[in-house]
């Protein structure tokens, strides 16, 4: 029979805070094992091995907990773990199996690791979303890092607490949480953490959010709208219009072609945020529109959008044209009289708004877009969808009424 208790070693320094020790007892022999966790004396309830109920609802103290709770946790495995081989085995057995798991990699640590990873493979929006993530997550812990034997169910509970305080919406949470997931997950693969999954009660989902899209009239009335004295709306036009006519190509794609994308009368690429190859045939509008720009452009760039080779600098440039290209399609909104406001997003939405109406194939469609699964398209499509349906329920409601109608003279 085994015994694992939690403890206070008082400090010999008065008002100073005391350090927990896990006292583990077997077959009469008892061990300790020391920890870096520290609290003040009067903070503890010896009786119950556990922290005052008021200390541990507040951050450090929630923290403490946690870290308790996941030792505890991981104590009471290995001691199941031994007493399954069927061999004797002393404390100090159980205390060297603790400490190879002490020495494993933090939670920040590992997230640092994987932000420098994605530097190097130039895939730096990734590398972004993971610091995003990553200030989120130790803004929440206080900057206190900790060890992956922390992150608990509990934990990651109060942390979606934590954002849903803060008004923090279910997307960007979702967000949030999906990286540290992702984290967590390969560190189980990567460095022998226990897996207790964590998340599985926290939403890492994608809420359907209302999606915008201007129908083929306003993109032609965009394209003829004349604006002589205004080169950047100019361009901001043509670069929506290109994208429309693209099949919808993401900024960020438009932003790193070259002409060695062009291959005979296609632009051959890969779409940066999936990997995605397409193939898409030049149709004369985004000829005139490539052609019309080609003389401001910096080397082999299709448009004047990046003035650098360089990954780093070319993404930073990137983020500044993307922020100047979404205000210039504000004002280019405002011009057209539109209700709402144009975006990047919203010549993609509108390419896939315009090819259902023309009846193709959702498969065709998600395709074309280089989606990685028709779902996504999906997601694309949801207003259309709703129109669609409101429209046919339209029809069934007139010819009610006018069923009811006849019913009435008769």
């Amino acid at each position: 029979m085994t015994t694992i208790k939690v403890k206070l070693r008082h400090s010999g320094v008065q008002g100073k805070a005391g350090t927990i020790y896990y006292q583990i007892t077997h077959r009469r022999r008892t061990r300790r094992i020391a920890t870096c966790l520290q609290i003040a004396p009067e903070n503890w309830q010896s009786a119950a091995q556990c922290i005052a109920p008021a200390i541990s609802q507040t951050p450090e103290g929630r923290l403490l907990r946690h870290c308790i709770e996941r030792d505890v946790a991981s104590l009471h495995r290995i001691v199941r773990e031994l007493d399954s081989q069927g061999s004797s085995y002393e404390p100090d057995d159980i205390i060297m199996r603790f400490r190879i798991m002490e020495q494993r990699i933090t939670v920040a640590e590992a997230m640092r690791r994987e932000i420098d990873e994605q530097t190097n493979n130039n895939r730096l929006g990734t590398a972004r979303n993971y610091r995003r993530a990553l200030s989120s997550f130790m803004s929440f812990l206080g900057e206190k890092n900790v060890p992956f034997s922390a992150v608990t169910e509990s934990l990651i509970d109060e942390y979606n607490g934590f954002l849903l305080q803060r008004g923090v919406v279910r997307n960007t949470i979702s967000f949030y949480m999906r990286i540290l997931r992702a984290v967590y997950n390969k560190a189980v693969r990567k460095y022998g953490i226990e897996q207790t999954y964590p998340f599985q009660h926290v939403y890492t989902g994608v809420d359907r959010t209302r999606q915008r899209a201007i129908d083929e009239r306003l993109i032609a009335k965009l394209w003829r709208l004349d604006l002589t004295g205004a080169p950047s709306l100019s361009l901001a036009r043509d670069f929506f219009v290109f994208s429309f006519c693209a099949r919808g190509m993401a900024f960020v794609d438009m932003a790193h072609l070259q002409t060695k994308n062009i291959r005979d009368n296609e632009i051959v690429y890969t779409r940066r945020k999936t990997g995605q190859p397409l193939r898409i045939r030049i149709e004369p509008c985004m000829r005139e529109i490539i052609v019309r720009h080609a003389a401001a452009t910096y080397q082999s760039y299709l448009f004047p959008i990046l003035r650098t080779t360089e990954p780093a600098r070319a993404f930073s440039q990137y983020q500044t044209a993307l922020n100047r290209y979404n205000q210039q399609l504000k004002e280019l909104a405002k011009r057209l009289n539109l209700k709402e406001s144009l975006s990047s997003y919203v010549a993609r939405h509108s390419w896939a708004t315009a090819a259902r109406k023309h009846n193709i194939p959702l498969s065709v469609i998600s395709a074309g877009m280089g989606h990685t699964s028709e779902r996504t398209t999906q997601i694309y499509l949801a207003s259309l969808e709703n129109s669609a349906i409101d429209a046919a329920n339209q029809k069934i409601m007139a010819n009610l009424n006018k069923r009811v109608s006849t019913q009435e003279t008769t």
